[in-house]
């Protein structure tokens, strides 16, 4: 069955609806090959400090490939993940990413949900000619290494350059910003290079960057930094980083009565956001991401609906991101000329038009998509509106 056909009529029908009861589940650690299943490898932090994107990645993966086996699987087989928790750590990645190929004989790997812990699994992806893909690694050199395109490595986000720039073009569009405040994370590539993109685009339009601060992942006291920027005359804070300590900064400053606007980038898609940043301490804030459920694309309607059955909450961005990946992953393997993991990369990089809930999406030749971007914002904690902005 053609996948693109599945994905507007019996995939967001019956097969997602199957998926939300939970049919055809195949989810195990066995080592070696099935005649009768084609495994997939499932590569997530699932605990440690970035455990939400992981396991909310893990369960779009788990409904899509569910939707695939209650659909009668691929070519006659069973799709078998096999599903490992990478900890937060890239060590540990690594070392599952090559279980996975050498001793689980998968055909490819879905993960890791972070930039670093990707990375690090690509040269296990290079050398075993297993592809690796990821829903939510956005670091610019995921796909594209100091010596070309990484051939074995794909994703299904956009990356940080273009987050970057589309946040400083809502500041300086939408919000008319002239002058902004940017507080990042310095022990984070990912915030790094979204700050660097911002202040490139932002000061392209003429916006002035008035100030910069710093902080390191784990940071809990922001009251200097808040404290500091008060003083000063800005439009918005850029805040770059992931959720754990953007909702601190944004409670802290909402706090000392800084009411300004606080874009952010995907990392603020969690639902700990609210809980660390209060829902009133959370009104004027902005961020890019991948997906919206106040998209009204058909699509997203019909996977809110199958995933609210399934889990009995609205699913978030990364939900939305494993389950485009696993799928894309399945239409590849439909598409490849043989089931193994040099076919299947070929399969990924010809991707044309795939009809994923987070956009139709081409892959161009660095192995990244083309699809469009999401400005949401946020009031009381909630989303309100979103913006669907062309890549």
């Amino acid at each position: 069955m053609n996948m693109k056909k599945a994905m507007t009529s019996r995939r967001v029908g019956a097969g997602l609806l199957a998926a939300a009861m939970g049919l055809g589940a195949l989810a195990g650690c066995s080592a070696g090959t099935s005649s009768d299943t084609i495994k997939i490898g499932v590569n997530y932090e699932q605990s440690g400090a970035v455990a939400t994107y992981g396991t909310d990645s893990v369960k779009g993966v788990q409904m899509a490939i569910d939707a695939v086996n209650a659909d009668g699987g691929v070519n006659g087989k069973q799709i078998e993940l096999v599903i490992y928790d990478s900890k937060s750590d890239p060590a540990e990645a690594t070392t599952l990413a090559t279980k996975l190929m050498t001793q689980d004989k998968v055909v490819a790997v879905i993960g890791p949900a972070t930039s670093g812990s990707f990375k690090a699994t690509i040269p296990v992806a290079n050398q075993n000619k297993i592809p690796v893909i990821s829903g939510s690694a956005t670091a610019d050199d995921v796909t594209v290494g100091p010596n070309g395109v990484q051939e074995y490595a794909f994703r299904t986000c956009y990356t940080d350059s273009l987050q970057g720039t589309v946040a400083a073009n809502y500041a300086s569009d939408s919000l008319n910003a002239k002058t902004a405040v940017i507080i990042k994370d310095s022990s984070s590539d990912y915030a790094k290079g979204l700050a660097d993109n911002f202040t490139r685009a932002f000061t392209a339009k003429g916006g002035t960057i008035v100030d910069e601060e710093a902080y390191v992942a784990g940071d809990t006291d922001f009251n200097a930094i808040v404290t500091k920027i008060r003083a000063l005359h800005f439009d918005v804070i850029y805040l770059p980083g992931y959720y754990q300590e953007a909702g601190l900064i944004i409670k802290a400053a909402r706090g000392l009565g800084i009411t300004q606007p606080v874009l952010g980038p995907d990392g603020f898609d969690s639902p700990d956001l609210l809980a660390l940043g209060g829902a009133s301490a959370l009104n004027n804030v902005y961020f890019t991401n991948h997906y919206s459920s106040l998209d009204p694309d058909p699509k997203v309607a019909d996977f809110i609906q199958a995933y609210k059955a399934r889990y009995g909450v609205d699913p978030n961005g990364f939900n939305a991101l494993g389950y485009d990946t696993a799928n894309l992953v399945v239409d590849a393997i439909k598409r490849a000329s043989g089931v193994n993991g040099e076919a299947i990369k070929d399969a990924l990089a010809a991707t044309k038009d795939f009809p994923a809930v987070t956009g139709t999406l081409s892959i161009d030749a660095n192995h990244n998509p083309v699809k469009p971007i999401i400005v949401i914002e946020l009031k009381d904690g909630v989303q309100v509106s979103s913006e669907k902005v062309s890549s």
